[in-house]
């Protein structure tokens, strides 16, 4: 699969990192401080908007007062603890990260979460600089499936989008990819389980864990 790639580009949440319940429990957090109940599917609601995205959905969805920025803010607090300290990386995720190292192959982050998240979970798990790329989602303007956040890391890592191997656990994450003219392998992971066929049908490559590609 890699022979044919100067550089990888990974989504971080339920691709690197299992953290993506987490995200639910957050929500129920959030809008209880606002006396608000969570309305059913608001997962699939926002799933793939980028962080800014996310806080203009719940301003406008929720009417809450508070700026975007404070929104974020509150996001981040109320995650860091657990970013830090008890997502744990996905199987197979820090040997494959050394096999592209020992390949030369270039490695960048492209996720819809915040810089701070990201930046907190890569060093808690201290791969950080495995990767000579990020772009995160308080950074872009679009979200996926746009293919900006995708376009954006191949750009940095001085890439040809057609040499970039995109690894996703989302459809909308893998549309993005496929929009931005890349080859994409999707990545099994239990809070997109009710998706898989929809997944493979997407992408061009489907692992349960990145100890298939060692």
């Amino acid at each position: 699969m890699l022979s044919n790639f100067d550089a990888v580009l990974f989504d971080l949440d339920g691709t690197l990192v299992e953290s993506m319940s987490m995200w639910g429990d957050i929500d129920v957090e959030y809008l209880k401080k606002f006396h608000l109940p969570v309305p059913k599917g608001l997962q699939q609601s926002i799933e793939g908007l980028s962080m800014y995205q996310t806080a203009v959905y719940f301003k406008e969805n929720f009417a809450i007062q508070d700026s975007l920025d404070r929104i974020m803010a509150d996001w981040n607090q109320m995650a860091y603890a657990k970013y830090t300290r008890e997502i744990p990386l996905k199987k197979g995720a820090r040997s494959f990260l050394n096999h592209l190292r020992g390949r030369n192959i270039r490695c960048g982050i492209a996720t819809s979460n915040s810089r701070v998240l990201t930046e907190a979970v890569l060093k808690s798990h201290q791969i950080e600089d495995y990767f000579a790329a990020m772009v995160t989602g308080d950074e872009i303007i679009k979200g996926k499936p746009d293919p900006e956040v995708y376009l954006e890391a191949a750009k940095k890592l001085g890439a040809d989008p057609e040499r970039c191997l995109v690894f996703e656990d989302i459809p909308y994450g893998i549309m993005a990819g496929k929009r931005a003219g890349m080859t994409v392998c999707a990545v099994e992971d239990d809070y997109s389980m009710k998706d898989m066929d929809e997944k493979i049908r997407l992408a061009d490559f489907y692992i349960k864990t990145y100890e298939e590609l060692l």
